[in-house]
Order: structure tokens, then sequence, then C-alpha cells
């Protein structure tokens, strides 16, 4: 008879009895050697009150694990603990986590992600261990391939990745957020939690606010500070605000608005920044013409600082380690350039080889760094929670307690785990365009046949960022919970959350009469991540099996409560790339190419256990799934 569990004993509630056992495990499982012993893994995720919706994804696979007989436990640790674990010290079996890009990315953000020359490396670039050379040659190809021909090489490696299942996509969720609009308006217009959105808000004066006595003295106060008030449950960028430290950083919303990169993405394309414009010159360079822009010291930002950051985030060491030390956050642009030269004090050249424009465009997407601040952060030091066998370098461990960035926002103070806060930075130079210049704010991105027709691109920056930003301070302070987040703005002490809210505090803002609720899908797709460099996780054919005790849909009903879209390709954020038969068929209701084994929710367990056997796995008398060599 077929044995199922339910699918509401899978999902219900969040709070969780978890123990930290793979590690345990294994060495029960080397010491002892007897033919009962168990196969064990462990499940390493944030607790619920941090991400209800991780915590959840991991129940549900958990659940269905030790029903198939593996002994699977749930350890529950800090954000920052997680990404050290999977990112830093690859110390997990299987994490549960998201993406860090919010917005739909380029899709050569899967070279890092995939390839093998990255799987002895720290950080989001192959994070699992992950070595296949047919996936290497599609990423490499897709690299350089031609715009007709790169749909369909992307195409192939995402269903040879989806096969192979390094991770497993589980679901793209949607960003939500609780906002008033007496104060600042434009929340719907840009993504909520992202630099480009608040960005993208504008100031109301008092005297243009509805049904509002602007005679009042709270009103005057808060016309003369202008202060944007935000609140969070994560409480990191009260004490850490390097752009580099990737334990530190999940969207990088703050540092990104403290460091400029070249080229920031706007909506579908990109949109030219400290870059007021460039132009391939050939079929594989690049010349920048820098805007006239000041660090926040005062310093004048020239070309030397960009070809700086790009030989730093290459080499952290710059040549003082025996072999180079790179930073393990925006590694895939970084590896794009051969070459970068500082022409003159305001011009750069990339060469960057044959690549799409598309690629080439995506290498300017980086944060541009002082050379005068970081080139004196070389040092080789260790940090206690990091056992990498490489050696680190100060430059990636700092907190980076004094930001000096070229940014719209600097640093005024902060009191760890509580508060801090931003101001604007006057000599910004978006506050010096006018907002009321008509401009044309259609994309325009670099894009073309670059070996027959050279394209300039040097857009104007549209209204919406022009004169931008409209606040003088943000203040962000640190709640214990969503819903914690969301009265704060129902009673007005807040004006947005920062964090994303989970299911169960969206029906608390409806029930605040001030609150509004805004909704965008977000690109930060929730994952399984496995490590392949441990058995069995390292079998493709046992992934496999884990990933189709995945019930996509179920999950996406009852731990998002539907806000979240089930998928199965990590590029499903921009289904034009997804080729048909890796579409989600919501008729169909399950992963086409690993779909559930089950129906509704119920785990179908004689099927997995079958499945187990057909790969060579054994099971004991008591039904415990046993480690391969038992």
């Amino acid at each position: 008879m077929t044995r199922t569990t339910s699918r509401r004993s899978v999902l219900a509630g969040t709070g969780l009895a978890v123990a930290s056992a793979g590690c345990v495990g294994r060495v029960r499982n080397i010491v002892s050697r007897e033919p009962s012993d168990q196969l064990m893994l462990e499940i390493v995720t944030v607790p619920a009150d941090t991400d209800p919706n991780a915590v959840r994804i991991a129940r549900h696979l958990s659940e269905h694990m030790n029903e198939a007989g593996i002994d699977t436990r749930i350890d529950t640790v800090n954000l920052d603990d997680l990404l050290r674990r999977s990112l830093l010290n690859h110390d997990f079996d299987i994490y549960v986590g998201q993406f860090p890009e919010a917005m739909p990315f380029e899709p050569d953000a899967l070279y890092s992600f995939a390839n093998s020359r990255f799987a002895a490396e720290s950080g989001w670039q192959n994070p699992f261990g992950f070595t296949e050379l047919a996936v290497d040659d599609l990423l490499s190809e897709q690299r350089s391939a031609g715009a007709e021909d790169r749909d369909a090489v992307l195409a192939e490696l995402q269903e040879t990745v989806c096969e192979l299942q390094p991770f497993s996509v589980v679901a793209f969720p949607d960003a939500v957020t609780a906002y008033r609009d007496e104060r600042f308006d434009g929340w719907e217009f840009g993504h909520p939690t992202s630099a480009q959105g608040l960005l993208r808000l504008s100031y109301v004066p008092p005297e243009e606010r509805e049904g509002t006595d602007t005679d009042t003295e709270e009103d005057a106060d808060a016309d003369e500070s202008n202060t944007l008030r935000l609140t969070t449950t994560d409480d990191r960028i009260t004490e850490n605000w390097n752009p580099i430290a990737v334990e530190y950083r999940r969207h990088g919303t703050f540092t990104s608005m403290l460091y400029d990169p070249l080229v920031r993405r706007h909506d579908d394309g990109p949109l030219p920044w400290l870059a007021e414009g460039w132009e391939w010159l050939d079929s594989e360079t690049i010349r920048i013409d820098l805007r006239e822009v000041e660090w926040h010291d005062g310093e004048p930002l020239t070309a030397d600082d960009v070809a700086f950051t790009y030989e730093f985030l290459e080499d952290t060491s710059m040549g003082e380690a025996e072999t180079p030390i790179p930073t393990p956050i925006f590694r895939g642009r970084s590896t794009i350039p051969e070459s970068v030269t500082a022409v003159d004090r305001s011009t750069v050249e990339l060469d960057v080889g044959s690549v799409n424009p598309d690629v080439g465009a995506r290498a300017l997407e980086i944060p541009v760094l002082p050379e005068h601040i970081w080139s004196d952060r070389t040092e080789l030091v260790s940090i206690a929670g990091i056992a990498v066998d490489e050696e680190i370098t100060e430059a990636l461990v700092s907190p980076n307690d004094d930001p000096v960035g070229s940014g719209p926002i600097r640093l005024v103070e902060s009191t760890a785990e509580t508060e801090v806060i931003f101001e604007r930075n006057p000599d910004h130079f978006l506050r010096t365009l006018d907002p009321l210049e008509e401009v044309d704010d259609d994309p325009n991105p670099s894009t073309g046949e670059t070996d027959t027709d050279p394209v300039t691109d040097a857009r104007p920056i549209p209204n919406a960022y022009r004169g931008k930003p409209s606040f003088e301070r943000i203040v962000i302070e640190v709640v214990p919970s969503d819903i914690a987040a969301v009265q704060q703005v129902g009673d007005g002490l807040a004006d947005g959350t920062l964090s994303n809210l989970g299911p169960d505090a969206v029906p608390r803002v409806g029930r605040e009469a001030d609150a509004r609720l805004v909704s965008v899908r977000s690109a930060a797709f929730y994952h399984v991540g496995y490590n392949v460099r441990r058995a069995p996780l390292s079998n493709p054919r046992f992934r496999a099996i884990i990933a189709s005790m995945l019930d996509k849909t179920t999950i996406v009903d009852d731990a998002f409560e539907g806000y979240a879209a089930p998928a199965t390709s990590m590029l499903a954020a921009s289904p034009e790339l997804v080729p048909e038969e890796l579409r989600w068929d919501d008729d169909r209701g399950t992963d086409p190419v690993h779909p559930f084994y089950g129906s509704n929710g119920a785990l179908d367990t004689d099927a997995v256990r079958d499945a187990f056997r057909d790969a060579g796995y054994r099971y004991n008398e008591a039904g415990e799934l046993l480690a391969r060599d038992q």
C-alpha cells in the first residue's frame, strides 16, 4: 500500500526543535561502521523570525526526507552564520537560502554560480563545489555568442543545470513591504527594497499632503528634518558597511548607495552612473568616460580608482600573497575584463575579449572603491568563524567602520543591532540634475553587433532619479519581527519596512488604517543548495531524487500563501529566456524536470524508496536508508 505524508503536517507552523546533526552523523558513520547505520544529513537555514519562508521550505524537505528513511535534521543559524557556513567555509550538507540579486539579472550570473573554475573558492560563485565540463563549456559559449545564437546556448545551459541539480530552484518570491504615503510617494514605482526603489521616492512637503494640518509642530519638524524612516529585522547593516564582505551582504541595498557603480541596472537596461557614457571602440574594447565626482572625503574620483578596483577585486592582497586572493563577491563580473587601463584622468578602457555586449555591460556593474583607502587593506589576516584553506586579507573581513564612497548617501552613526543613520550626499551628481528637464526615459542599452556597429551609450539620467535623493536622512531601526515592523508603520513611527514581510505579517497591514502594501516579484529566488563535495550529494541521481521531494506548488500555496511563483530555472524572472520545456505549467502543477513524487502535497514514499533502490542505495529492516558503503 502506498504511504503518504500530509502536506499540512509538513508545512504547518515554524516552531522547530532543531539540532546540528550533519557533522555528528558523519562522525558516527565513520566511527561505528555498523551495517545498520542510517544516512544522516543536515539542512541549514535561518530561523523563522528572520525568514519564515526559508525555514518552511527546510521543514517541508526535512519531513519528506525523514519519511523516505533519511535521518534529516534542521539547524537554524543567523543569516551571517549561514552565509559563512555555505559560502565561505563550505561546511554544510544542504542549505536553504535566497539568491542575492533582487532585480532581474543578466543571465551571465550563471557563469560564476555554476562554473567549476570557482568550485574551490568562497562566495556566491559555485558554493556547491559543482564540476561539470559540459556546463563550463556552455557558460563560456554564452559569454561570446552573438545575440541570435545566445538564446539557444542559454536554453541548453539551463536544461543541463536543471538536469544535474547542483541546486534546486524552489520559487521566486514577491518582495512584500508596508509603507505610508503621506511623507514620501513613489513606493509603487520601483523595487521597494532596492537602491533604485529608494532613490525613486519623492518627498511630499507638509503643505501638499492631503488632509494634513501643516501648521502643527510635528509637521514642521518633519519638514525640516526630511528624514526617511525605515524599519527592518536584519541588523547586519548596523554593524558592517563593507561592500565586498559576502556574509554581511544580501541584496547590498545600502552599500550600493554608499559606493556608486559605473553602471546601474534600471528597468530592462544598464544605465550609465559613474560612467557618463561608454563606447565600444571595437569588438573587444569598451571606453568609459567618467563623470566629474568626488569621494565622500573630498578627494577626486579618477580613472586610476576604477583601474585599481578591478585589479583589487581580482587580488585583494595586490601581489603580497603567493597566490591571488580575490573578493568572494562580484567574482563573475570581475573576471570579464582581461585588462583595465586608465587612459587619462577621466577615461578608462576595458579589454573584455570577444564577449556578448550584454555581458560586457555587466562587467561595469561593480562598486568603484577609492584606491587611497583600500590599498592599505591588503594585509593577510585571520578571523574567528571563517575556516578557509586559503589566506584572507583585511579587505575581506574589515567592517569598514568609516565608509568612504562616492554614492548618494553617507554614514552618520550607528548603534549595533539597534539603529543606523545615513545622510544625503549633497555633492552627489544626481543632486545637480534638474528633475523638471525633459529626458528620454526609454532604455537604450549598449547592445548590437559590436564588431560591425560600435554603439555609444550616453543616456541621460531618467527623471525618476534627477535631483535625488529627496530625503536628507535615512534612519533604519531594527525590530524583532515582521509584525513589529508593520506595527511601526501603522503607528506612524516608520515610513516603510525594509526587509521583506513574511505572509503572516501581510494580514496585519490590512488592519492598519494608514499602512499600504506593495508587492513586486523578486529575482532573489529561494533554492535548496547541495554540497556536491560530499557523498551522497556528489551523486546527481541522489540529488535528483531529493529534488523530486519538493512539492513547489504546495510550498508556494501554504508556506508563501501565494506570494511567490514556483519555478524550475534560476532565470524564470526573465521568462523570455527560459525554454518552453522548463517553464512552469500551472495546469501540470509540478516540476517538468524533476516532478514531485506524490500529489497534492502528499509524498508517495514507496515511489521515493524505489527510486533510491534503483540508484543503488539500500534500506535496512527498519526502513532506514543506508550510506552507500553499508
